[in-house]
């Protein structure tokens, strides 16, 4: 195939163009928080998880530590009208029995009251439990938040710098060829499409190429368009490319 010099090295320009759409497609459909994102969900899951946990552990100290407040209220009451009854009683075998029950209900009202004290001092720290995974829950949630405002951001970013460069491409590829473009979007699937030849190395795969391919170079013609015998790319060749 033959094409202008000039042709030529607007592919390079093209090539250059379609690795920055690349880019911000790349960008666009895979955004760098995406990631920590995903870890931030599965992580939020399982905080979520150990909240309900502990939310009812919490839950069911409260419900003992109510029974337990009940059971006291029912034996003060209990105590106080004994009280009254043996304030109020005339017969000494009754007064006792009422003397046997109030020391009876003191020391039930006593076991209860410790055992309110424990269920207290667990239901503290079943509090204290809650709120330090929802101190926790907040923090990713606040981060996950943060990185997906940023993430939208970036794909907005990316979506409109892609439809730039899409339309910076076509008005650059206007001015190449129709056969000239075809060839190179068709290298274009399996290398670069096009890169300069610098000093005997093809600048799309990075290989010096052996003297003998670049004695076929050097003797091809300006306009004749030649390939990296390595990728496949188109070789642009310009002043640096070291042929002379």
């Amino acid at each position: 195939m033959n094409a202008s010099p000039e042709n030529q090295r607007t592919l390079l320009d093209i090539a250059d163009l379609d690795r920055r759409i690349a880019q911000a497609e790349r960008a666009r459909t895979k955004p760098s928080q995406a990631g920590r994102i995903t870890e931030l969900v599965a992580i939020r899951q399982e905080q979520l998880r150990e909240l309900t946990t502990l939310t009812g552990t919490r839950d069911d100290v409260r419900t003992e530590l109510k029974r337990l407040e009940s059971d006291v209220a029912v034996v003060e009451a209990r105590r106080n009208r004994d009280a009254e009854r043996l304030a109020a009683s005339t017969s000494s075998k009754d007064a006792q029995a009422l003397e046997h029950e109030l020391a009876s209900l003191a020391r039930r009202q006593s076991d209860l009251e410790d055992a309110e004290l424990d269920v207290m001092g667990r239901l503290e720290e079943a509090e204290a439990a809650v709120a330090a995974q929802q101190a926790l829950l907040e923090t990713t949630t606040a981060e996950g938040s943060a990185l997906t405002a940023q993430a939208k951001a970036d794909v907005a970013a990316a979506t409109d710098l892609g439809a730039q460069l899409a339309r910076d491409r076509a008005a650059v590829a206007e001015g190449v060829s129709p056969e000239l473009l075809a060839e190179y979007s068709r290298r274009a699937t399996n290398s670069a499409g096009a890169a300069l030849l610098t000093r005997g190395t093809c600048e799309g795969c990075r290989i010096l190429l052996p003297s003998t391919d670049l004695n076929d170079i050097r003797r091809a013609a300006d306009d004749f368009v030649v390939s990296c015998p390595e990728c496949g790319c188109i070789l642009v060749r310009t002043e640096e490319s070291g042929l002379a």
